[in-house]
């Protein structure tokens, strides 16, 4: 899924993945799990790459992919079981060399809260080495950026 974009979404046009809560993510508070977001947060990343045209195969063709170097979870308010998350991303900045940063907001289906904001940061390596590499071109292109966005996200109170 890839067009929702209800009014609470912070900013137009996210890539969004809609995730089923599931009996496992609920914690003895009765909510959904910290550690949980976090799963959520790297499958919407590793399914808008697949949209992007970017699944693993196209990394190994490069010899090239995306690792993550830093993860930011800011939690507002709780998730219920039996709801549907929908979480949305946005790349916001793609340095076109080394490094690509995307940011997350977490919402419940048909409620205007939102759950948690999120941000991830990447560096590509070299699959076969482990070690940093340079972007190949197709990243830089594929992976389009809306830095405009970043000051949206960074003034969150």
């Amino acid at each position: 899924m890839s067009k929702i974009d209800p009014p609470n979404f912070i900013a137009p046009d996210p890539f969004v993945l809609a995730v089923k809560v599931r009996a496992a993510d609920i914690d003895d508070f009765g909510h959904v799990n910290n550690v949980v977001y976090l799963g959520w947060i790297a499958r919407a990343a590793w399914a808008h790459s697949e949209a992007l045209g970017f699944d693993f195969n196209a990394y190994r063709e490069v010899d090239c992919g995306f690792v993550v170097t830093r993860h930011e979870i800011d939690y507002r308010t709780a998730c219920p079981p039996e709801t549907t998350a929908l979480v949305a991303t946005w790349i916001t900045a793609n340095d076109r060399r080394l490094r690509l940063r995307r940011r997350f907001q977490i919402c419940i289906q048909g409620a205007s809260a939102t759950l948690a904001f999120a941000m991830s940061d990447f560096a590509t390596i070299k699959i076969s080495t482990g070690r940093a590499c340079r972007m190949p071109t197709a990243f830089a292109d594929g992976y389009p950026a809306r830095p405009a966005l970043e000051p949206v996200f960074r003034n969150l109170s």
